[in-house]
Order: structure tokens, then sequence, then C-alpha cells
């Protein structure tokens, strides 16, 4: 079956159904795939084999000249993660008034031209109560008037997923056809677990992921630690905490090192010798050793392997734009539960 990657970044869909053809009989082959930011190309161009495919990069440019389209191989699977920022808690929430939210209905004359049977997105979870539901409201509309007669969606965390982190989003699903399925995340989770080999990356907690050495950069200096670990300001309160056995939602903008309510740092007391200081005052933390992730163990969290870590640095992708890259991807595990329930338990595309 063939597929087209809208939204890229760097490949967290693609990643998965690579994977899902390597384990299973469904093929699942990438004709085309968008993406604007250059680095994150550089990421994706130095490890999928991309001859052959339509690179459409702006999809909105690329979607206002028909010819274009029709110059397009067809495809009878969208997959793709449309931009988050619009209706994430952490922007402004300006949902499909901004311009990165009306991004999703540029694929309109895409599914009028190839009319592509399958059509799964990825989204922040936020998306299902912007703006009182309206917002949901539309985008499952936008669909149904594309005459998918299945449109649906689901919320999945990818720490159910063997990879420990807190990321809750939501995946719209669409079918020309009618599905009579359980999309719900318990029968998603139930099939993962029942899956018996499979070539993902697990871990069963954050210590897993860690390093035991890192270089000394990723240590916090004394001067920012206090601000780090601080619980807030005096206009904003919050809990600040480290060694979290599952880490928080990785975020593109970790590289700037937001305070630890937020991002994700480790002791190495929790590294070397499995003692968490979670709840450690923060009079001993200011006096022990801390540090963030690497930008390794960030793509760890997300299920890329370090063969797709060194082909990114060898490519001359830098450090800060791999943590960019991390937190902006779809956790492969968690779109690899998604494709296999669809494709090879529920079986979709034969019914």
């Amino acid at each position: 079956m063939k597929y087209a990657e809208l939204f890229s970044g760097i490949g967290g869909f693609r990643q998965s159904a690579d994977l899902i053809s390597k384990d299973t009989d469904v093929r699942l082959k990438c004709t085309a795939f968008s993406e604007i930011d250059p680095y994150a190309l550089k990421s994706y161009g130095s490890n999928y084999v991309i001859n052959g495919e339509t690179c459409m990069n702006n999809i909105v440019e690329f979607t206002s000249e028909k010819e274009r389209i029709n110059q397009l191989e067809d495809f009878d699977l969208l997959l793709g993660g449309f931009p988050c920022q619009a209706f994430s808690l952490l922007g402004k929430q300006l949902g499909l008034e901004d311009e990165r939210g009306k991004i999703l209905f540029s694929i309109h004359e895409l599914l009028v031209k190839k009319q592509p049977k399958f059509v799964v997105l990825e989204n922040v979870r936020n998306i299902l109560q912007h703006n009182k539901g309206e917002t949901l409201g539309k985008i499952l509309d936008f669909f149904k008037g594309h005459q998918y007669k299945y449109v649906n969606y689901v919320l999945l965390d990818t720490r159910n997923y063997g990879l420990p982190q807190r990321r809750a989003r939501v995946f719209f699903v669409c079918s020309k056809k009618k599905l009579d399925i359980d999309l719900s995340e318990e029968a998603i989770i139930n099939n993962f677990n029942s899956i018996k080999k499979h070539s993902l990356n697990t871990y069963k907690d954050v210590r897993d992921v860690l390093d035991k050495e890192v270089d000394q950069k990723y240590y916090l200096s004394e001067k920012i630690k206090h601000t780090i670990l601080a619980d807030g300001s005096k206009n904003f309160k919050s809990k600040s905490q480290i060694d979290l056995d599952i880490a928080r939602t990785l975020t593109a903008t970790m590289v700037k090192m937001h305070r630890a309510c937020q991002d994700n740092y480790y002791s190495d007391d929790f590294i070397l010798n499995n003692n968490s200081q979670k709840d450690t005052s923060k009079e001993v933390l200011f006096k022990v050793p801390v540090r963030k992730l690497t930008p390794w163990e960030a793509l760890k969290l997300q299920g890329f392997n370090a063969e797709f870590y060194q082909n990114a640095i060898n490519s001359g992708v830098s450090e800060h734009q791999i943590y960019k890259q991390a937190g902006n991807a779809l956790s492969v595990n968690t779109g690899y539960a998604l494709l296999h329930y669809l494709f090879v338990k529920c079986k979709i595309q034969t019914l």
C-alpha cells in the first residue's frame, strides 16, 4: 500500500511504517513527503531512501498548483502530524485563526485529486477542547465533506508503547469505507502487548534511556541550577521535580532549558545509583550534579535508534536542531501501535 507523509518532520510515521513493513506481511511504501524545515529534511534525507519520491516541501505552495498534484503518484494512505503550535497549551491557542492551524485545510486539493482511501493524522490533545470543541467539529466535518464515511479519533499516550515519556496525542482516522472497529486506546494497547516479535526499541523506564557518562556540557551550571530547579517565581508557581521514571513530554524548545516543572533533568545519583532525588529539598539539590537530556537520549525517548542519530549528525545537523526535531517528532512506537492495529490486526484495507 502506497502512502504520502505530510508535515513529516524527521519521519516518525515513516519509521513506524517502515518497521510495520519489516515485521509483518503488510507492505507500506512512501511515494511523497512534505516538510519545510531544512534541518529536518537533512535528518530525513540522511536516514531514508527517498530516490524517486516527490518532496513537496511547503504543502501550501505545492497544493496551490493543481498540475503538481496531478503529477503525483497515486497513494492509498495519507499520514502526517499537522502543525500543533496553533492548538498547544504552550502557545497562544489561536487554532484555525492561526496560519499554522489553517494548514490542515490546504490538503483539500490533495484529497480531491488523489482520493486516498485512508487518512491518519496526529496532533496535540488540546485540539479536542480547543474553542469549546468547535475546532474539533470543523476538522471532523472537513473530512466528512470529502466523502470519508468513517471519521473518528483516538487519544494515545506514548508511555503505553514501550517509551517512558508522557506524551498524549490525538490521532484522526478516516476511511472511504465504513468501518466497524473498536478505535479505543484499550484495544490498541491490548493488540500492541500481544505482538510477539517487532523491531521497535522499547524501554522499561527512563533509566534504560539515560547514558551513564556524558559530556560535562550537559550538566547544569551552578548559576542556572537555582533558576531551573526553583518552584516558580512570584507570579508563577509550579512544582519542579527531577529524576522522574517517566519523562515529561519533550518539547521543541527543550534546548532553551525551561524550569524542572516542564523539562526533564536527572541527578548523577539517580543515573548511577538508582537513588531518586525527586522529593529532595532544593537546598540539597543545589549541591548535587544535575544534567539535562542529551539530544541522543531525546531521540531515544521518541523511539529512534543510534543509527538515525549518527546519520543526522554526520549530515551536518546540529545538536540544537536535534533537540528541536525530537521535541516535534511523532513517537515511533505510538505510530507503529496504531498502524499495526489498523492494518495488521483489523486489516481495514481489505474490509
